[in-house]
């Protein structure tokens, strides 16, 4: 089999569900979204907006919601997973509601998040569901426990609450038969993370794969742990299950390690940030009889690498071990093109109130504007489909 290198070109395939006023409302958000002043000025409107209970969920769901959300309820997401099921594209799901304080909203995002188990159990096009950590633990008790700080009677009780929490979840997903995806957060919380995830794969991935941590490869560390990981998991007789991704709080580690006076855990440019992340994939990819890997990336050279290290080594395309993702909205020339050239490819899929799931979106658009060309390529994209079908008309 054969991958050509213009694979991710057909822009026929990659918007043949999206009518012609869709593509348009998607040029115009893409327009928008690649402007960094306004991105940052709307940001923060936003913000203060919600912070006044000004009514802001209107006009999100109009627009960026819309684009880059499944919808509010699982009865709305059934439309999008139906669509998107038909083009042969699995769903990772993630309910986008994230950085709580409190234990009503952390027990909330446990129910929300349970409900999401079980509805991917009867669901079977939605392959996982995607957690984001701090949806359910305070960043400051996180930050507590990795420092290995001594913990007040309440907080151990507060930290077993968590603990809890993600035990109760991995229990429903082993008995649906739904894989967990859980998301990376910044480095001075994700060591506690890491470590309670190693423990839980340990005892949930021994006959399949139940639990997946995700790995931000923008870090200098992440090779060599990947390696200590997979030694961990050979010795230990369990499946090692990861999602690979670039990283999302690259300006706020360089931040925070320069105010702080101490090393920055990012690499000093994208090169080398690529590079671990081909990486990555390769060295999962030689392991893969231990090795759950979700390849979860927009840049077209890495997914084109992986997909040729795939059958070089000759693995099946569609093997349950090998995921590749991109973010539903983005992406799509990627994701439809993979799954007609007979590959596992799947959409992160997020969804909830309008009002509880800004913070995601805002954060979404910061992070296309510091991904150089990334909205450009879209617009680029969406711009030749858009004169793809206008010629076509006219024939």
């Amino acid at each position: 089999m054969e991958i050509s290198p213009d694979i991710f070109e057909n822009t026929q395939s990659a918007f043949a569900a999206k009518s012609d006023t869709a593509l348009q409302k998607a040029k115009a958000l893409f327009s928008v979204v690649g402007n960094n002043l306004f991105v940052r000025a709307g940001s923060s409107l936003a913000m203060l907006a919600l912070k006044l209970h000004l009514p802001v969920s209107p006009v999100f769901k109009w627009t960026v919601y819309d684009h880059f959300c499944g919808g509010e309820t699982f009865e709305e997401c059934k439309l999008t997973i139906e669509a998107l099921q038909k083009a042969g594209v699995g769903v990772l799901l993630n309910y986008g509601v994230e950085l709580k304080e409190s234990e009503a909203d952390f027990d909330k995002a446990l129910k929300k998040n349970t409900e999401a188990i079980e509805f991917a159990g009867v669901n079977r096009a939605v392959t996982a569901v995607c957690l984001k950590p701090t949806g359910f633990a305070r960043m400051a008790l996180l930050e507590k426990v990795q420092k290995e700080e001594k913990l007040s009677a309440a907080e151990q009780k507060e930290w077993h609450r968590v603990q809890q929490r993600f035990e109760e979840l991995c229990q429903v997903a082993d008995r649906k038969n739904v894989m967990l995806y859980l998301d990376a957060e910044e480095t001075w919380i994700q060591d506690a993370l890491d470590n309670m995830v190693e423990e839980l794969m340990s005892r949930f991935n021994r006959e399949k794969c139940v639990v997946c941590n995700t790995l931000q490869m923008y870090r200098w560390d992440r090779i060599a742990y990947l390696n200590e990981q997979i030694k961990k998991a050979k010795a230990g007789g369990y499946y090692l299950g990861l999602k690979l991704v670039r990283g999302a709080y690259m300006e706020i580690e360089r931040e925070r390690a320069a105010e702080m006076n101490y090393k920055s855990p990012i690499h000093e440019n994208k090169q080398k940030v690529d590079a671990d992340f081909d990486k990555a994939v390769e060295v999962c990819l030689d392991h893969h009889e231990w090795v759950y890997t979700c390849v979860a990336s927009q840049n077209e050279y890495s997914n084109l690498r992986a997909m040729r290290e795939m059958l070089q080594r000759k693995i099946d395309p569609k093997t349950e071990k090998v995921v590749f993702s991109q973010l539903y909205g983005m992406g799509d020339n990627v994701t439809f093109n993979q799954a007609q050239a007979g590959f596992n490819a799947t959409k992160y899929l997020p969804y909830g109130p309008v009002k509880e799931v800004i913070p995601y979106l805002i954060r979404r658009a910061q992070e296309n504007t510091s991904v150089a060309g990334q909205t450009g390529r879209e617009l680029a994209l969406i711009n030749k489909e858009i004169k793809r079908r206008k010629k076509q008309k006219r024939k």
